[in-house]
């Protein structure tokens, strides 16, 4: 019983900070998102490949992306997955400088923790 309670609290408390992560992100700021992870954060490059490694890596990634296209993700759905391990369902819209929408669709984010705080970050596609 207590050992549910530490499961539930845990996952609570990643599912706070991820949703402050996902608000953070759309508000453009840069630094609230950042500050929710480590600084040595793995991060995928979904928009041009590769992956993005520590804050400052991120930083520009994100400085370059948002100076090009204007994403914005909502997350639906946190499910638990191995330990320190929670997966995102997001609806995720992308429109270009123009605010025409480029895409439109699901996917889902997968998000490691270490310290409690995001070690690294993964997108894969909604499963058929």
């Amino acid at each position: 019983m207590l050992q549910d309670r530490r499961y539930y609290r845990q996952m609570s408390a990643y599912e706070s900070l991820l949703r402050r992560a996902y608000a953070a992100f759309n508000a453009r700021n840069i630094d609230d998102a950042l500050a929710l992870m480590r600084s040595d954060v793995d991060w995928p490059n979904a928009w041009e490949g590769g992956r993005a490694i520590g804050h400052a890596a991120v930083r520009d990634y994100w400085t370059r992306q948002f100076a090009a296209i204007n994403p914005h993700v909502e997350p639906l759905t946190f499910e638990d997955g191995a330990p320190g391990v929670v997966v995102v369902r997001v609806h995720q819209a992308v429109k270009d400088g123009a605010g025409t929408l480029l895409s439109d669709g699901f996917v889902r984010h997968t998000y490691t923790f270490r310290d409690e705080l995001v070690a690294r970050m993964d997108v894969s596609e909604e499963p058929k």
